[in-house]
């Protein structure tokens, strides 16, 4: 497993497989183990895959400052990463949270970048508002499910300001195109592999410029696919719609029946989608 020196002396460790010009991958999370990616799907079969371990996950270093956890700070690892790699340009992914990582490395160093896809974004980046209502129209399209009413009860408490502990497990469903054992396996891996110190200061106070990085999203004309999930609460698509207006040279595109991690939701489609993208 190859590692590289951050600028500030952590050793930070990537992950290469498969075949085709390099796609370097951000994980989401935030600041969880890149292992939960895995091939995307099979997207191996097109790209190779580089997946990036952030500082305090999987194989990389815990950093000597926590507060190098935060989400800006991060843009120089990406960079480094970049060096080590010895590419000019690299086409980027990046899912959930790790959008986030994305739109500030996308602003910092337009240059570098020639295509970016983003996978069910964050939008904290970016500051594009999700109310209530996004989320619960989304939720009711899943009104047939045999878990639905407790999961729905749960999420309209949390929308309304009234979660309790119990509230975010019970709507872990909404996040899958099909709850069942691979999905329950997969949710529980959530805790073991997220730094939860690193996750708590990713977001912190200074993080996030959100005027300023539209402004430089909006001068960014390279190729950039934005892809929702139909079902997915966390980055509905009305709101992925608006993310990839952000920019000038952008596709948006919605997989169907597809949650939060459209790769475990429909393989075939999902590494059909991005492949065409990235091409």
């Amino acid at each position: 497993m190859p590692t590289f020196t951050a600028p500030d002396g952590t050793r930070l460790a990537y992950h290469a497989s498969g075949d085709g010009p390099p796609l370097i991958c951000l994980p989401g999370g935030p600041m969880r183990d890149s292992a939960y990616l895995g091939t995307l799907g099979g997207l191996t079969a097109h790209r190779r895959l580089i997946r990036l371990d952030l500082r305090g996950t999987g194989a990389s270093e815990v950093p000597t400052d926590p507060a190098s956890y935060r989400c800006d700070r991060l843009v120089d690892d990406v960079e480094a990463l970049r060096e080590e790699l010895g590419l000019d340009r690299v086409d980027l992914l990046a899912h959930s949270a790790g959008a986030n990582l994305a739109a500030l490395y996308t602003a910092r160093h337009p240059e570098r970048v020639a295509r970016l896809t983003l996978v069910t974004p964050s939008v904290y980046a970016v500051g594009i508002p999700i109310s209530a209502e996004d989320r619960l129209e989304v939720a009711r399209l899943r009104g047939s499910e045999p878990w639905f009413g407790p999961a729905f009860a749960a999420l309209e408490e949390i929308t309304a300001g009234r979660a309790t502990p119990d509230s975010w497990p019970a709507i872990a469903p909404f996040a899958h195109a099909r709850w069942d054992e691979t999905a329950r396996a997969f949710d529980e891996a959530d805790a073991k592999e997220k730094n939860a110190e690193a996750a708590t200061a990713y977001a912190a106070e200074g993080a996030f410029d959100p005027a300023a990085t539209r402004a430089a999203l909006a001068d960014f004309r390279s190729p950039v696919l934005v892809l929702a999930g139909e079902f997915d609460i966390s980055a509905p698509p009305r709101a992925m719609a608006e993310y990839a207006g952000l920019f000038p040279n952008a596709e948006f595109a919605v997989q169907p029946g597809a949650g939060h991690m459209p790769w475990l939701d429909d393989a075939e489609r999902f590494v059909a989608t991005v492949s065409a993208f990235t091409a």
